[in-house]
């Protein structure tokens, strides 16, 4: 486990709207063409005094100078490659501690304005493969986080304007992606 980024957070008012950032700030360092990775967010005054070990570990020291409500992404263990993010995450259950959680992902996607040329009647491999080759697709990188109480906040990058001044961010931008993982939470 690690914190997603070892230096300052984003500026924003929203503490879940600084998780999302923060973690796309990570994602961004790591570079393109990454797999997908998941984060348990956790309360970052609860993390300090329930598991200063852990949290010294993190950076995250007594004099941490983190707002109020702040939140901590830790990222979790690799996914396997070979199921599908939905599967995986339907096999997810938090521990208490854990208030929320928030995944990165790479995709391609089209413009809106591409939607009406989509041949019909395509299997997913076969629109993947349309889409790969599309001349108008885009890649992007989506960070969506959710919490226990279903406050959700995505970020979106494209590689084509890769930088922190072009990252989109909005509570429903990957809607499924934010169902999918709030779907964590849910009790039985």
């Amino acid at each position: 486990m690690s914190n997603a980024t070892p230096g300052t957070s984003p500026l924003a008012a929203n503490p879940l709207t600084r998780a999302v950032l923060e973690i796309d700030e990570y994602a961004s360092g790591l570079g393109w063409d990454q797999p997908a990775r998941l984060f348990a967010l956790v309360d970052t005054a609860q993390l300090r005094a329930q598991e200063p070990e852990l949290a010294g570990q993190l950076g995250l020291d007594e004099d941490g100078d983190e707002p109020a409500a702040s939140l901590t992404p830790i990222e979790q263990d690799e996914l396997p490659a070979q199921a599908p993010l939905d599967e995986f995450l339907a096999t997810i259950a938090w521990p208490d501690a854990v208030i929320g959680c928030a995944m990165t992902v790479e995709r391609l996607m089209l413009p809106p304005t591409a939607e009406s040329s989509v041949p019909k009647d395509l299997d997913d491999a076969q629109l993947a493969s349309w889409v790969a080759e599309h001349p108008e697709r885009q890649e992007v990188r989506m960070t969506v986080a959710v919490l226990r109480d279903g406050e959700r906040e995505s970020a979106l990058r494209l590689r084509e304007k890769d930088a922190t001044t072009e990252v989109l961010t909005g509570s429903g931008l990957v809607p499924g992606l934010a169902d999918a993982l709030a779907a964590t939470f849910a009790t039985d």
